[in-house]
């Protein structure tokens, strides 16, 4: 199928464009720009005056619970929620049930994904043996099956030498390992950040040195083995200026923050709102503010929506007993673009670290505007506002700290490989 967007404002944060023009896609690809696109004959044109049309986004850790925890959520939902919050483009961590530790998975969860023909999907491989932490997973086989990655997911290496062994085997591939660093026992137990909120509420809390501790661990192996490591959801003014430095100093490593700890802190935990209760846990003000400054100057690299659908019963708990996670695919543009209004960002520098700066720690070619490039654009209205409801969310999940917000940003449009594959009011 050919397709034509006409009179749309492009925004490629990957070369700076923030200009009027029109798209062809042809075959998959995009296949002419301006007025080229405009001469050339489709087989469907799409309006989109007073529209933005922006590479579709790039979700570096969206969790499908396919296979094993269907109750939470299906692959079919949660790839509706992804395309109707123009995310064209997800990774999905490894902690599923089971594990994806081998290539038969693997191939089983991409078979479904091609089948719903909705967003792409890459999955990250499981770094170890049922994320036991026990027994290297084989990251060859994994690799071939189609695995851009190997994590533990949320759950850290307590064998440091263990660690340094999966980044000389991943090392040797040239495979990227995605770490979340926590400290293991500095964080068992706890369920939100040690300081003056989880002492006046009584919660046990996780120390923001947990995550530096790990980092600094981390760092130590990378200099060692030279492996190229991506540093998953910081939390901590720490942390920050720990990556800001190994950057500096020329080692290959890379982060991301999840979306929500770019606008909540601490003090939105109220009175034990469990809906607050995300892993890592939401930290003081200053850290709030040193990951919104680091996603501005280019130290973190990516902000990613770390969607966590979970079911009513399991967030209708405790605070300390409820389970951690947000849903967040459908909520990733709005957020973005309430945090770039706040810090007077341009469209171009807003969108960058969920468009282009993720399609570089994945190796692939999506989230630019150029000819030749994949055809995955969505087309949004950054004026038009989008409040959040549970009837609203197309994902399984309705847990989010943002129910009854009224957030900017509303998709007209997702296109995938020049597919349109949602299309809103």
């Amino acid at each position: 199928m050919t397709l034509r967007i006409v009179n749309a404002r492009l925004i490629d944060p990957a070369s700076g464009r923030d200009a009027a023009g029109d798209v062809l896609i042809e075959r998959g690809r995009i296949a002419a720009l301006d007025g080229d696109a405009r001469a050339a004959r489709a087989e469907r044109t799409l309006d989109a005056a007073g529209q933005v049309v922006a590479p579709g986004l790039i979700d570096l850790a969206a969790r499908l619970r396919e296979p094993g925890e269907e109750y939470k959520a299906t692959l079919e939902s949660e790839m509706e929620a992804a395309v109707a919050g123009g995310v064209t483009s997800l990774a999905c961590p490894p902690d599923t049930d089971p594990p994806l530790d081998e290539p038969g998975l693997v191939d089983m969860l991409r078979r479904r994904a091609r089948a719903l023909a909705r967003a792409r999907l890459y999955p990250v491989g499981a770094l170890t043996v049922k994320l036991q932490g026990e027994t290297l997973t084989e990251m060859a086989e994994l690799a071939e099956s189609g695995c851009v990655a190997f994590s533990q997911a949320n759950i850290p290496l307590q064998d440091t030498q263990m660690l340094w062994r999966a980044l000389q085997y991943a090392g040797s591939f040239g495979f990227s390992v995605w770490l979340r660093p926590a400290e293991p026992w500095l964080s068992r137990g706890g369920v939100a950040h040690d300081g003056d909120v989880a002492t006046r509420l009584g919660l046990p809390g996780i120390p923001s040195f947990a995550e530096t501790i790990a980092i600094g661990t981390i760092l130590e192996l990378v200099r060692a083995t030279g492996t190229r490591v991506h540093l998953c959801r910081l939390s901590s003014e720490a942390g920050v200026a720990l990556v800001r430095a190994a950057k500096r100093e020329g080692l290959p490593v890379s982060c991301d923050v999840g979306v929500h700890h770019l606008h909540l802190c601490e003090v939105d935990l109220g009175y034990f709102d469990a809906q607050c209760r995300l892993d890592p846990p939401l930290r003081a003000q200053r850290d709030r503010d040193a990951l919104s400054e680091g996603v501005a100057d280019g130290t973190i690299d990516c902000v990613c929506s770390d969607h966590t659908p979970v079911d009513d019963d399991a967030k209708h708990q405790p605070f300390a007993e409820a389970a951690p996670g947000a849903t967040a695919l459908e909520l990733l543009l709005p957020l973005m673009l309430r945090w770039g209004a706040l810090k007077k960002r341009s469209l171009v520098q807003t969108l960058a670290p969920i468009s282009c700066a993720p399609a570089r720690i994945l190796g692939v070619q999506s989230g630019r505007i150029e000819i030749g490039a994949p055809g995955d654009l969505v087309v949004f209205d950054p004026e038009a506002p989008t409040r959040m409801t549970p009837d609203a969310l197309k994902s399984q999940g309705k847990n989010t700290p943002f129910l009854g917000y009224e957030l900017p940003g509303r998709v007209r449009a997702t296109i995938v490989a020049g597919k349109v594959v949602h299309e809103g009011e």
